[in-house]
């Protein structure tokens, strides 16, 4: 962690998609609604998922689109392992080219931080069925595979990224929102009679830790499930984990604090990711303020340790709507800075 506390988070940023699907002004309004012009209200855009375009732009298939020597097809179940790289995995790599193209045209001579996105190991298990049509967490072999082939995928995917945006110091989101449900043993299986069985901590916890690895910058792990696991996600190395704050129970108390307390960067969800009223960005972060009381921290600590974002993806907000949230964001983040307690 220590290597990463001087890493220049930006002060907010988005979780990853986005309404719509023309990546161009998607990459305009994201650079625009958190690329200061003057620095002022700092810098921390992200490379946006379009969903809306369909199979291929959804994270599962942009994922699997990273993938290394593995494939992926559409079924009416969902994504489903191929032999070979067909026109779903084609379509998905292209999209994503598209999204590359749009983000190095608007950062040109950008040198913040930049956050690019992929789902973790064990949600793509949760979501890839194999061949016989069972979903790969089941079988301890594939999700090795699995998280193998993804480690290799986002390695190229990475320095991808770095030649087009050569300034930026590059944040890897790894989505986990099934990762509880994974440890509990609550994924359903095909038949959707019975679940799959828990998966062991320190089974989870290895392949994630192999996966974040493969970034020598920090990774960030998103969940907006409940109940995140926040010190198994410090095990396996995330210098931040990103939540729905708005989930959060007294019981995570804890282990939020010892996160805070570690330099774990806190990406707090506090913006409603579909559409209605924003309160005023001072009003967002008042359960921020409130926790932080409740736990004996420093209020002086709170806007080096927290990043304010979205609650979750925006795909299904209106595009009027997810601008505005990202600039309330933005703003939310200045009063926290400005007004800790």
């Amino acid at each position: 962690m220590s290597e990463q506390s001087n890493f220049p988070w930006g002060p907010a940023t988005g979780v990853g998609s986005m309404p719509g699907g023309d990546a161009r002004e998607t990459a305009k309004t994201v650079t625009g609604s958190l690329i200061g012009a003057d620095g002022s209200s700092g810098d921390f855009p992200h490379l946006a998922e379009l969903p809306a375009r369909g199979p291929g732009a959804d994270m599962i298939g942009r994922t699997i689109g990273l993938l290394v020597e593995m494939y992926g097809h559409v079924e009416p179940s969902g994504w489903r392992v191929s032999d070979r790289p067909g026109r779903d995995t084609r379509r998905a790599r292209s999209w994503l080219g598209e999204d590359l193209d749009a983000l190095e045209e608007f950062t040109q001579e950008y040198t913040g931080p930049l956050k690019v996105q992929a789902v973790g190991p064990w949600t793509l298990a949760a979501a890839l069925e194999l061949r016989g049509g069972e979903l790969s967490l089941g079988d301890p072999g594939a999700c090795r595979d699995l998280a193998g082939s993804l480690a290799e995928g986002l390695r190229d995917h990475l320095a991808d990224v770095r030649r087009r945006v050569p300034g930026a110091q590059l944040v890897l989101q790894l989505d986990e929102p099934s990762l509880t449900s994974v440890l509990r043993g609550q994924i359903r299986t095909a038949s959707g009679y019975r679940t799959h069985r828990a998966v062991d901590r320190q089974v989870v916890e290895a392949a994630l830790r192999d996966v974040v690895a493969v970034h020598d910058g920090p990774v960030v792990v998103h969940s907006c499930a409940p109940d995140v696991p926040f010190a198994l996600l410090r095990r396996a190395g995330a210098a931040g984990v990103s939540f729905d704050f708005s989930l959060l129970t007294e019981r995570d108390d804890e282990q939020i604090g010892e996160a805070a307390e570690s330099g774990t960067k806190l990406f707090a969800g506090v913006v409603p990711g579909t559409d209605g009223p924003l309160s005023d960005p001072a009003g967002s972060v008042m359960g921020v303020r409130t926790l932080w009381r409740r736990l004996g921290l420093n209020p002086g600590t709170l806007s080096e340790s927290v990043v304010i974002t979205p609650a979750c993806g925006m795909a299904g907000a209106s595009p009027a709507y997810a601008r505005a949230a990202l600039a309330h964001c933005v703003r939310a983040a200045r009063s926290l800075a400005d007004n800790p307690e």
